[in-house]
């Protein structure tokens, strides 16, 4: 069954081979994380054979409606993680705060950035779902880790990745040298390298966006996809389909395989708010594969792994993809857009064209 296939352990073992002076924790720490993920899989696929389904009736420091599984699938990686002696702390999207370590465990060097469970609202309808992960090293290894050690841009990352539970699961992983994908034998419990070196198609004709917010979207997102939208008679001269399956590990997964671009603009729906996707353990772990894998992340404006973050929880808009598109939408934003006739309501009553060009 293993004949002429690599292991995630044995993968691990050649990339550290590569690195004289290597401790082994940080592939320590991925085979940590890839058992958490192995567990959060089981959870999902047993779904209410489990029992955990459902509201687990709290919401999280994001003001969202917390789900059984988010609650479960945060103390699954908790309880792989914390014992090991390769972080100096957590940062989930569960908690408030950095996970402090139970004090009769040791201290490492990296810190630890996840959102256990993206896409949970798609569970009860039993769609895709997963897990996203980053890596950082700490600036203070051996010692507890505060908020502020986190606060690192996503250039700093050391490793980044994900799992995606679907009808087979896979771990994508990046250590710095490029992006590659693991599927789970159920049998062995192992995941087996099957996508090596995975790249991003520099065309597609596919892009994700969630086309209810449209009427909150700034000038250059509606310019990008009207654009998508007219098709082979319009500027762009062919024709796109529209996705959008409300997992950022579905969609990222997609894109991995297939091309396109998916956008999670900054829009008006919120006064004030930056974006709607968290920086630190879903938008950089994901722009660190996507341009490992030869594509480009961004804010939508600029790159998005030079953003300096301020906050563990902080929010940013992210756009993603084949390289060209989003240089294209980047383009676009730096455009200038004449303001609309005051006399129309819709947008008389909003500040999204006013603005836009400032």
């Amino acid at each position: 069954m293993l004949t002429n296939r690599t292991t995630l352990t044995q993968f691990l073992i050649e990339e550290r081979r590569r690195f004289a002076d290597s401790s082994g924790d940080l592939n320590g720490l991925i085979l940590d994380v890839a058992l958490a993920c192995k567990a959060i899989s089981r959870l999902v696929a047993q779904g209410g054979l489990a029992g955990v389904l459902g509201p687990a009736g709290a919401t999280n420091v994001q003001g969202e409606q917390q789900q059984q599984l988010d609650v479960r699938a945060n103390d699954t990686f908790l309880r792989a993680i914390e014992w090991g002696g390769h972080v100096a702390g957590m940062v989930s999207e569960e908690l408030e705060e950095p996970y402090v370590l139970p004090v009769t465990y040791p201290r490492g060097k990296y810190l630890l950035s996840f959102d256990p469970l993206d896409g949970s609202s798609n569970i009860d309808v039993n769609l895709s779902v997963g897990s996203v992960f980053s890596i950082l090293r700490s600036p203070h290894p051996g010692t507890d880790a505060v908020a502020e050690d986190f606060l690192q841009p996503g250039a700093q990352q050391v490793a980044a990745g994900y799992a995606i539970y679907g009808p087979s699961t896979m771990l994508v992983l990046s250590v710095g040298r490029g992006v590659h994908g693991f599927t789970l034998e159920p049998a062995l419990g192992e995941f087996i390298l099957t996508h090596p070196d995975m790249r991003i198609p520099t065309t597609g004709s596919e892009f994700a966006i969630n086309s209810s917010n449209y009427r909150f979207w700034e000038p250059a997102v509606r310019r990008y996809v009207d654009e998508c939208l007219a098709g082979a008679s319009g500027p762009r001269e062919r024709d796109f389909n529209m996705r959008w399956v409300a997992s950022l590990v579905a969609e990222a997964h997609r894109i991995l395989n297939r091309g396109g671009v998916f956008l999670y603009p900054r829009d008006s729906k919120k006064a004030g708010a930056a974006g709607r996707l968290r920086l630190l353990y879903e938008a950089n772990p994901i722009g660190f594969l996507v341009e490992q894998a030869g594509g480009r992340a961004s804010t939508g404006r600029t790159p998005l792994l030079e953003v300096e973050p301020t906050a563990i929880h902080q929010r940013v808009g992210f756009v993603f993809g084949a390289a060209d598109e989003v240089a294209r939408i980047e383009a676009y934003h730096k455009a200038s857009y004449d303001e609309p006739d005051q006399d129309i309501p819709l947008y008389a009553t909003r500040g999204l064209f006013r603005t836009a060009t400032r």
